[in-house]
């Protein structure tokens, strides 16, 4: 048969005619085959992987330190003033995000100041986003403080025999010192962990953080934040709860403390949260107008320090404020190695939720500017920024969305923004910071809250998100409330097991249809959804929309009985006892075969010229073929006919199967088993089996695992599912109504 193809486009009627050879497997291979790749390939691949020259080596060390890529092209006359002017106002941003943040890690506010200058330092060397600003996230900040309070809580450091205004006294000395060094630890740890990862390209690990996952999770922890900052807000004493229900614990202990709310700093709180959310909706809803968003949170703050240096709040109402932020940087210090094995899986969370947010906020500024980072890359340098900060007890670096977006949005367009930025928090730290020692903190929780306030509100995203999609809308809310109630390290940790079920269960329960064909085309559809596809006669074709594994082989089974209408193997059986029977039958001379329409004996020689018919008279017949030569009758017999027995055998009104593989991407080998046995049991019972639309891997796989034998051979494979159509219909001498196409 000659194999070839020729295409006719038909003017104006915007149709195309096909003309080519049926395709098997077998058949198509044998006419395109395959270009082997001989030894000498395969050396050569390597010579050239494993080579070094010195344009790779340049490569490399552009590919380590992108800065030497982008930095010498920098247009300074043309992008020095954008990157100055928002490196200034994200430097003010960064200054007082650090010292809010710097609460939710439960350190002292002027390693919140750190925080937000040393790894800006690494960053600019080493990462691939542009617009990106680097320093704590509130989210990461909290989970830090989660992990510091409950190495250190404040239990600790009670001192003996000491008694105060709200009761024991705690040596906050030596409690901030001991939490500053486990912050710093497990900064330090996060680095390793991310580092570690990035070298040996393990950035692909994010895409298990789905994204409605990662949303429910922010969520949650959004609420966390505000719960931790209602203690400041109302400023009354409470121990610091973590763990299962801890959010839960930390408000009924506010609650009942509410009696000791400090006015001042309740105000005081109040006033700048509304003052702060108010500007913050004018920036978003005004921003084509504002060239430079207002920089409230840097008004507000020093206005209240003002009030609050004026007023003398702190000894006139008892204020808590700040009090104390040193000049200067603290030297380096080592981390404790003897507490990696307590903090391992907090770090190994930490950093992947961290490295989630800058992926997520870096491809999207990225996409925005047609540029693109480099995801193991970005591992790489917040692995090294976090070794890098982790010894100056900063805490874990990621980015803010707010600050990004501060940065963008004043016209940054390189890191060059960032380490004006970082200059703006060292002026603060080396002078300026001590000018908001008078601030209250209840102003700071302020700050914080308002800041979470969009991510709070994703929880408006939930309607519309069961209309799109039920599962994901699902996975969102158990995120949302597995993180809330029970802590949001193991919140994600559950949340991540369960959408990863939610994965399996969907691929373990996948969709089982029939398809029809749209006369006139080679086209193959639901026709439980289009109303012109026709199922062909006798012909039954299956999709399985999933890849088939152990897991959702009895899927497969069971979709399969469904479409078919009967069981095979329940066929098989009944079709042996019934034939049992009617040889029995035959046997005692109550029943008598018919050939050709006349009466037989049923023991009748096998010698055709000794056949001598006689006349069957009340006895039940059975049509049936009988083969001479032999010293049996072999019967075949018309199964959909009624049958002289009470036996009950299905019918059977199909005579091919044709499996769609267009959709499978990979079969495992117990898949591989169970196909073979489908196959075998409807071949037993007469109907034939074929698959068509499979995929090139798929096919290898059921070659390696001999899925082909004597009884199974590759020709039931086609390229298409028409092909498979045609063949049968070919096979069987049946209209195949598919000689042309209609284009009429």
């Amino acid at each position: 048969m000659a194999l070839g193809r020729s295409d006719v486009l038909i003017p104006g009627y915007n149709k195309y005619l096909v003309a080519r050879s049926i395709y098997s497997e077998p058949a198509f291979k044998e006419v395109n085959k395959k270009e082997e790749h001989d030894q000498r390939y395969f050396r050569k691949r390597v010579k050239e992987n494993l080579s070094c020259t010195s344009r790779k080596a340049l490569l490399a060390v552009k590919s380590l330190f992108p800065v030497l890529d982008w930095l010498p092209k920098y247009k300074w006359k043309e992008l020095l003033i954008h990157d100055t002017i928002s490196g200034i106002s994200t430097g003010f941003v960064g200054t007082l995000q650090g010292l809010a943040y710097a609460l939710l890690s439960s350190v002292p506010v002027v390693f919140g100041l750190y925080s937000a200058f040393f790894p800006i330092l690494t960053y600019f060397f080493l990462g691939t986003s542009r617009h990106i600003a680097v320093g704590p996230f509130p989210i990461i900040s909290l989970m830090v403080g989660t992990v510091v309070v409950n190495i250190a809580p404040d239990e600790k450091f009670i001192i003996a025999n000491s008694t105060g205004l709200n009761g024991t006294v705690i040596d906050t000395d030596a409690r901030d010192a001991a939490r500053v060094l486990v912050a710093g630890t497990l900064s330090f740890l996060i680095g390793i962990i991310q580092l570690v990862l990035g070298a040996l390209q393990f950035g692909f690990i994010v895409r298990y953080l789905a994204d409605p996952l990662v949303r429910g999770f922010t969520t949650a922890a959004a609420f966390h934040v505000v719960v931790s900052q209602i203690k400041f807000l109302f400023n009354v004493p409470t121990k610091s709860h973590v763990g299962v229900f801890s959010i839960i614990y930390t408000l009924n202990e506010v609650c009942s403390h509410i009696s000791k709310t400090n006015v001042a700093d309740l105000t005081a709180g109040l006033i700048a949260l509304a003052i702060c959310l108010t500007v913050k909706e004018l920036n978003e809803r005004c921003k084509h107008i504002l060239r430079i968003p207002v920089p409230i949170e840097l008004i507000v703050a020093i206005v209240a320090t003002g009030i609050s240096y004026g007023a003398n709040l702190e000894e006139t109402y008892n204020a808590n404020i700040v009090k104390n932020i040193p000049s200067g940087f603290t030297p380096p210090m080592a981390p404790d190695w003897s507490m990696f094995p307590q903090i391992l899986g907090s770090a190994f969370s930490i950093g992947i939720v961290a490295y989630a947010i800058v992926v997520s906020v870096g491809k999207a500024y990225a996409t925005k500017y047609n540029y693109e980072i480099d995801g193991n890359q970005e591992l790489i340098a917040f692995g090294i920024t976090n070794l890098f900060s982790g010894a100056f007890s900063c805490t874990c670096a990621t980015t803010a969305l707010s600050r990004s977006a501060v940065q963008e949005s004043t016209g940054g367009k390189t890191q060059v923004a960032g380490m004006i930025s970082a200059a703006v928090v060292m002026i603060a730290m080396l002078s300026v910071g001590r000018f908001f020692e008078p601030l209250q903190k209840s102003v700071l929780a302020a700050i914080v809250i308002a800041n979470v306030k969009g991510m709070c509100w994703q929880v408006q995203e939930v309607p519309g998100l069961w209309r799109k999609n039920k599962w994901d809308c699902i996975i969102w809310i158990f995120s949302c409330t597995a993180s809330f109630f029970l802590d949001i390290d193991l919140g994600l940790l559950i949340s991540l097991v369960f959408s990863l079920f939610t994965v399996l269960l969907r691929v373990q329960f996948p969709s089982c249809s029939t398809l029809g064909n749209v006369p006139g085309t080679d086209l193959y559809k639901d026709p439980q959804k289009y109303k012109n596809a026709i199922e062909p006669g006798e012909i039954k074709i299956i999709r399985f929309s999933s890849c088939i594994f152990y897991g959702n082989v009895d899927s497969l089974k069971n979709g399969i009985k469904s479409i078919v209408g009967f069981d095979a193997v329940r066929v098989f059986n009944k079709r042996n006892k019934a034939e049992r029977k009617i040889r029995k039958l035959m046997n005692q001379r109550q029943l008598t075969a018919t050939m050709n329409g006349v009466a037989a004996d049923t023991a009748i020689d096998s010698d055709e010229d000794n056949y001598e018919p006689h006349k069957a008279l009340n006895v039940q017949e059975v049509t049936i073929k009988q083969e001479l030569h032999t010293n049996e009758v072999k019967i075949q017999i018309d199964w959909n006919s009624d049958l002289p027995v009470n036996v009950s055998v299905p019918k059977v009104n199909i005579h091919s199967i044709i499996f769609d593989f267009g959709q499978i991407t990979f079969v495992d080998i117990v898949a591989v088993e169970a196909l073979k046995m489908i196959y075998k049991q409807f071949h037993r019972i007469d109907v034939d089996v074929y698959i068509a639309g499979c995929d090139d891997n798929v096919y290898e796989k059921l070659e390696d695992c001999a899925f082909f034998d004597d009884i199974i051979k590759p020709d039931i494979c086609f390229l298409t599912i028409h092909d498979a159509v045609l063949h049968i219909e070919d096979q069987r001498g049946l209209s195949t109504g598919h000689d042309l196409l209609d284009v009429e």
